[in-house]
Formats: structure tokens, sequence, C-alpha cells
């Protein structure tokens, strides 16, 4: 916690000032043109790997970056996206996998998480890409291919929300699946090669 606290007191002291007139003006004004859907991971930053400022980007980050299908019932992650999309316009979506994604691994390698079942439970959400690389091959070619694969079933998955389906009907949002990798800070844009299942 000291850590945190010490940090607080650099950025008020060195980062703010710096960019108090964009502060000001965010004080008054949120308009993010990109969802972007990363994992949990602390090694993965959005702002970060974009470069981009306070406003810019509209986060949401869940493990494994998972984006459960739309479903009647509410949960943060459908009126986030909602929001994002109707509210504050954006005009992109990005999912971001990452290469050593620790959801990803547990599902390649089938790991027991007996003593996880909320885990456990949420993973399924990723079972369309665990279908789609069961005879792929094993150990990191296969997490990498499942990182993937999961990044283009959350793309489907987004396209079932009708607030998303609204907009991109209208022409007014896109879809991009991207894929970084930790270790070099490549980025792969999968939507480049393949476009998602509606």
């Amino acid at each position: 916690m000291r850590d945190l606290a010490a940090g607080v007191r650099r950025f008020q002291r060195d980062v703010f000032p710096a960019k108090a007139e964009l502060f000001a003006d965010l004080a008054d004004r949120h308009t993010p043109d990109t969802l972007f859907i990363g994992c949990s991971d602390a090694r993965v930053v959005p702002e970060l790997i974009t470069q981009r400022e306070p406003g810019e980007l509209f986060v949401v980050r869940t493990a494994g970056n998972l984006v459960p299908a739309h479903a009647p019932h509410a949960d943060g992650i459908a009126a986030s996206v909602e929001y994002a999309v109707s509210v504050l316009r954006v005009t992109d979506v990005v999912v971001c996998g990452h290469s050593a994604c620790g959801a990803m691994t547990a599902l390649a390698e089938r790991h027991d998480l007996t003593g996880a079942p909320a885990v456990a439970g949420w993973l399924h959400h990723a079972d369309a890409a665990v279908a789609r690389t069961a005879d792929s091959a094993t150990g990191a070619d296969r997490v990498a291919a499942l990182v993937r694969e999961n990044v283009l079933a959350q793309l489907a998955h987004l396209a079932t929300y009708p607030s998303v389906a609204r907009a991109r009907a209208r022409g007014d949002l896109a879809l991009h699946g991207w894929v970084y990798d930790i270790a070099t800070g490549a980025v792969e844009n999968l939507t480049e090669v393949t476009a998602p299942a509606a």
C-alpha cells in the first residue's frame, strides 16, 4: 500500500500539473472513441500499449478478455458495452488477448479448477475457442492458438449485443481483434486477416 500512496503523491506532484489543462477539460467531458476490452492481467495496460491519453479509451478488463454473449439478464460487462456503444457512441471496439494468458493457459493445459469454481464457470465463455483448438499443437503453441481463437470468439459474442448490432448496421461501429505479445511489444491485428463471425 505504501507503493500505491507514493505513486499517488508522484502523480499529484509530477504528472497532474503537466496535464492540468487536459484534466480540467476531462472534468466536464467524457468522449472516448474506443472501447478496449482486455485481460485483467497486470502486464497488459491498454493506455500504455496504445499510448492514449486519459479520456480516450473506455476500458473493460476481464479474466481472459472474455465477453459473455448477450443474455436477458444484466451484468457489468453488458452494461459497460451498452453504455460505451449507445451513450458514449464509441466508433471502435478492440478485444485484446495476450501472450502467456493465465486463463487461456488453464484451458489449454486443462488445469484443475475445482478450487476456483467462479473462475471455472467464467472460463466457459471461451468454450467455442477451446473447441476450435482442441486438435491444435501442445504447449505454448496450443496456448497461442487458443489466445487467437478466443479473441475471435469474443468478437462474435460482442456481435450478439443489440446495441452493437444496431451500431454496426448503421456503419457507426467497427470491431477489432488484437493479440499483444508481452515479451516483444508486438500487436497482431487478427481482423486484418479474418473478420469475426457475426
